[in-house]
Protein backbone atom coordinates (compact mmCIF):
# COMPACT_ATOMS: atom_id res chain seq x y z
CA UNK A 1 0.00 0.00 0.00
CA UNK A 2 1.01 3.47 -0.90
CA UNK A 3 0.06 7.28 0.53
CA UNK A 4 -1.02 8.49 -2.89
CA UNK A 5 -3.45 4.90 -2.45
CA UNK A 6 -5.09 5.38 0.80
CA UNK A 7 -8.49 6.77 0.46
CA UNK A 8 -11.67 5.68 3.27
CA UNK A 9 -14.02 2.28 3.00
CA UNK A 10 -16.48 1.67 0.70
CA UNK A 11 -19.82 3.52 2.38
CA UNK A 12 -18.04 4.97 4.89
CA UNK A 13 -19.25 8.43 3.99
CA UNK A 14 -22.37 9.83 2.24
CA UNK A 15 -22.54 13.10 -0.02
CA UNK A 16 -24.68 15.66 1.89
CA UNK A 17 -28.45 15.78 1.30
CA UNK A 18 -28.76 19.54 -0.46
CA UNK A 19 -32.61 20.69 1.07
CA UNK A 20 -34.78 22.89 -0.72
CA UNK A 21 -33.91 22.06 -4.43
CA UNK A 22 -37.10 21.33 -5.75
CA UNK A 23 -39.50 18.46 -5.01
CA UNK A 24 -38.12 15.94 -6.90
CA UNK A 25 -35.17 15.69 -4.89
CA UNK A 26 -37.12 14.30 -2.03
CA UNK A 27 -35.96 17.11 0.51
CA UNK A 28 -37.64 19.93 -1.20
CA UNK A 29 -40.64 22.57 -0.29
CA UNK A 30 -40.40 22.40 2.99
CA UNK A 31 -36.42 21.25 3.17
CA UNK A 32 -37.29 18.40 5.82
CA UNK A 33 -38.98 21.16 8.37
CA UNK A 34 -42.48 20.33 8.12
CA UNK A 35 -44.74 22.90 7.83
CA UNK A 36 -45.26 26.33 8.92
CA UNK A 37 -44.99 27.93 12.46
CA UNK A 38 -42.13 28.65 14.70
CA UNK A 39 -40.22 25.68 14.60
CA UNK A 40 -39.84 25.59 11.03
CA UNK A 41 -38.16 29.16 11.30
CA UNK A 42 -34.41 29.09 11.42
CA UNK A 43 -32.21 29.90 14.53
CA UNK A 44 -35.46 29.34 17.11
CA UNK A 45 -36.40 26.60 19.70
CA UNK A 46 -38.42 26.32 22.45
CA UNK A 47 -37.20 24.89 25.39
CA UNK A 48 -39.76 23.47 27.91
CA UNK A 49 -42.52 25.48 26.20
CA UNK A 50 -45.74 23.07 26.69
CA UNK A 51 -48.23 24.77 24.23
CA UNK A 52 -49.40 27.36 26.77
CA UNK A 53 -49.39 25.48 29.87
CA UNK A 54 -47.03 26.40 32.60
CA UNK A 55 -43.95 24.69 32.12
CA UNK A 56 -42.80 22.04 34.70
CA UNK A 57 -39.59 23.74 35.46
CA UNK A 58 -41.79 26.58 36.70
CA UNK A 59 -44.50 24.07 38.31
CA UNK A 60 -42.00 22.22 40.63
CA UNK A 61 -40.30 24.90 43.65
CA UNK A 62 -37.23 25.61 43.90
CA UNK A 63 -34.72 24.44 46.44
CA UNK A 64 -31.59 24.88 48.71
CA UNK A 65 -29.40 27.89 47.26
CA UNK A 66 -25.28 28.10 46.53
CA UNK A 67 -23.55 28.99 49.44
CA UNK A 68 -21.14 31.94 48.13
CA UNK A 69 -18.69 31.36 51.35
CA UNK A 70 -17.88 27.79 50.41
CA UNK A 71 -13.84 26.86 50.67
CA UNK A 72 -13.08 24.40 48.17
CA UNK A 73 -9.92 22.63 49.54
CA UNK A 74 -7.72 20.16 47.47
CA UNK A 75 -7.77 16.33 49.69
CA UNK A 76 -4.67 14.08 49.45
CA UNK A 77 -4.41 11.47 51.70
CA UNK A 78 -1.16 10.61 54.10
CA UNK A 79 -0.78 7.65 51.38
CA UNK A 80 -0.19 9.49 48.21
CA UNK A 81 2.10 11.66 49.84
CA UNK A 82 4.29 9.10 50.99
CA UNK A 83 3.81 7.13 47.46
CA UNK A 84 5.12 11.05 45.76
CA UNK A 85 8.14 10.80 48.62
CA UNK A 86 8.89 7.46 47.31
CA UNK A 87 8.95 8.12 43.72
CA UNK A 88 11.38 11.11 44.21
CA UNK A 89 8.37 13.59 43.11
CA UNK A 90 8.36 15.35 46.79
CA UNK A 91 11.09 16.24 49.12
CA UNK A 92 10.17 15.03 52.67
CA UNK A 93 11.13 18.23 54.09
CA UNK A 94 8.58 21.39 54.42
CA UNK A 95 5.85 20.57 52.69
CA UNK A 96 3.02 23.57 51.42
CA UNK A 97 0.37 23.85 49.01
CA UNK A 98 3.05 24.88 46.82
CA UNK A 99 5.10 22.57 47.06
CA UNK A 100 2.22 20.13 46.53
CA UNK A 101 1.12 21.81 42.61
CA UNK A 102 4.66 21.71 41.76
CA UNK A 103 5.07 18.05 42.16
CA UNK A 104 1.80 17.72 40.71
CA UNK A 105 -0.34 15.99 43.70
CA UNK A 106 -2.75 18.82 43.23
CA UNK A 107 -3.73 20.79 39.75
CA UNK A 108 -4.17 24.29 41.41
CA UNK A 109 -4.09 26.26 44.53
CA UNK A 110 -7.88 26.78 45.65
CA UNK A 111 -8.51 27.66 48.91
CA UNK A 112 -5.81 25.53 50.26
CA UNK A 113 -5.23 21.62 50.46
CA UNK A 114 -7.10 19.24 53.32
CA UNK A 115 -4.65 16.43 54.54
CA UNK A 116 -6.89 12.78 55.19
CA UNK A 117 -5.40 10.08 57.07
CA UNK A 118 -6.16 6.91 54.60
CA UNK A 119 -2.95 5.13 53.81
CA UNK A 120 0.35 4.85 55.82
CA UNK A 121 3.57 7.13 55.99
CA UNK A 122 6.69 6.39 57.22
CA UNK A 123 8.74 9.71 56.32
CA UNK A 124 9.47 12.43 58.47
CA UNK A 125 7.55 15.10 57.19
CA UNK A 126 6.59 19.25 57.83
CA UNK A 127 3.29 19.83 56.68
CA UNK A 128 1.44 23.09 56.63
CA UNK A 129 -1.98 22.29 55.87
CA UNK A 130 -5.30 24.49 55.69
CA UNK A 131 -7.14 21.48 57.53
CA UNK A 132 -6.12 18.06 58.49
CA UNK A 133 -8.09 15.10 59.59
CA UNK A 134 -7.53 13.83 63.71
CA UNK A 135 -6.17 10.40 61.91
CA UNK A 136 -3.93 12.31 59.26
CA UNK A 137 -2.67 14.64 62.06
CA UNK A 138 -1.84 10.92 64.25
CA UNK A 139 -0.42 9.23 61.48
CA UNK A 140 1.95 11.75 60.84
CA UNK A 141 3.11 12.57 64.06
CA UNK A 142 3.22 8.94 64.69
CA UNK A 143 6.04 8.68 61.92
CA UNK A 144 7.71 11.93 63.85
CA UNK A 145 6.53 14.51 61.29
CA UNK A 146 4.30 17.33 61.94
CA UNK A 147 1.49 18.89 60.63
CA UNK A 148 0.53 23.02 61.41
CA UNK A 149 -2.73 23.74 60.29
CA UNK A 150 -3.30 27.11 59.13
CA UNK A 151 -7.22 27.40 59.60
CA UNK A 152 -9.21 26.27 62.66
CA UNK A 153 -11.62 24.24 62.19
CA UNK A 154 -15.30 24.77 62.84
CA UNK A 155 -16.46 23.69 66.35
CA UNK A 156 -20.24 23.09 66.54
CA UNK A 157 -21.67 25.17 69.05
CA UNK A 158 -23.69 23.02 71.62
CA UNK A 159 -27.58 23.96 72.19
CA UNK A 160 -28.23 25.98 75.19
CA UNK A 161 -30.62 23.93 77.83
Amino acid sequence: MKLNEIRDNEGSSKPRMRVGRGIGSGKGKTGGRGVKGQKARTGVRIKGFEGGQMPLHRRLPKRGFTNIFRLDYNEINVGRIQKAIDEGKLQAGPITIETLVDCGLCTKARDGVKILGAGEITAKVEIEAALASKSAIAAIEAAGGSVKVLREPKVKAEKAA
